[in-house]
């Protein structure tokens, strides 16, 4: 997790993320009551018996959305670094080499792969926001949209071995969901999906297909719920082997008691507040977090 050092509004990923709400609040409080928010939610996660690693961001160049790094980086049980093309040219400067290091350091890493070159050619791929990858069965489900180019995509699911299975999808108003991480989360025996998003019925037949062939149950959320980041959310285990998903407090709140108790049955709620983060930022916990695969030096 990237603790920030300038969080703010960013106009250039409002363009297509319809979660961002402009703050009228000024930017030295809106960074104050981000990092409250993010250094509660770190001591919470801890709690729960979960290894965090927090990187402190740096403060210049200035980098409102350094919070969110799954967009660019993740990490794969194979050893694999990947870092990803962006859709804003401000947030580029989040990929820091430091951070490569401390990983490469920390961890046996034993390949990176670099996409970035696509943003040159206007096409991107921004993590596991666009991609819910599901390592065990080598999968990967996409919306495709200005942030998730399928060219890149399926070059991606090739180089390493994944189906990709991609779909269009829609929020509540009908715009394209910018990031299917807003409508979709993969835990390890369940998948919390906005089944409402997806329009075109055969998409969402072979999309509940697949789930139902690796053995996940499927707890539908509605699009509202979606726009509260209840499919924005990420299951994790702590060193007991514990299973954990956090989630807001939105998110936790929009969701209805026998949701819940559905997904109870596979693991515990760790109910998390960050409105702030939310509203000006446009992400939720799960963008928060870049899960570490790898095996530990």
């Amino acid at each position: 997790m990237v603790r920030p050092a300038a969080f703010g509004y960013n106009s250039e990923t409002a363009v297509n993320n319809y979660f961002q709400e402009k703050s009228e609040t000024a930017q030295e409080e809106l960074q104050e009551t981000a990092l409250a928010e993010f250094d509660a939610m770190v001591s919470i996660i801890r709690n729960c018996g979960i290894n965090v690693l927090v990187v402190e961001d740096t403060k210049e160049p200035a980098k409102p959305d350094a919070v969110f790094p799954n967009n660019w980086l993740s990490t794969s049980p194979e050893g694999k670094v990947t870092v990803f093309p962006l859709f804003a040219p401000n947030r580029r400067v989040e990929k820091r080499d430091e951070l490569l290091e401390l990983l490469e350091k920390n961890f046996t890493v034993k390949a990176v792969q670099d996409w970035s070159e696509y943003e040159v050619e206007g096409r991107f791929l921004e993590g596991t926001g666009s991609m819910i990858i599901d390592y065990e069965n080598a999968m990967i489900f996409a919306a495709i949209s200005e942030r998730t180019n399928i060219a890149v995509l399926e070059k991606y699911a090739s180089a390493n071995h994944f189906q990709a299975v991609v779909f269009l999808a829609v929020d509540k108003n009908g715009l394209p969901v910018y990031h299917t991480n807003v409508m979709m989360a993969l835990g390890e025996q369940f998948c919390v999906l906005c089944e409402d998003a997806i329009e075109e019925e055969w998409e969402l037949i072979a999309v509940r297909q697949l789930l139902e062939s690796t053995n996940h149950t499927i707890i539908p959320i509605t699009t509202e719920q979606m726009s509260s980041f209840a499919g924005n959310v990420l299951e994790l285990r702590n060193n007991k082997n514990e299973r954990f998903l956090i989630l807001s407090q939105s998110a936790f709140d929009s969701l209805r008691k026998e949701q819940k108790r559905m997904l109870e049955a596979y693991t515990t709620l760790v109910p998390i507040s960050i409105p702030t983060i939310e509203k000006v930022g446009g992400g939720g916990v799960r963008c928060m977090i870049t899960e570490i695969f790898l095996q530990k030096k």
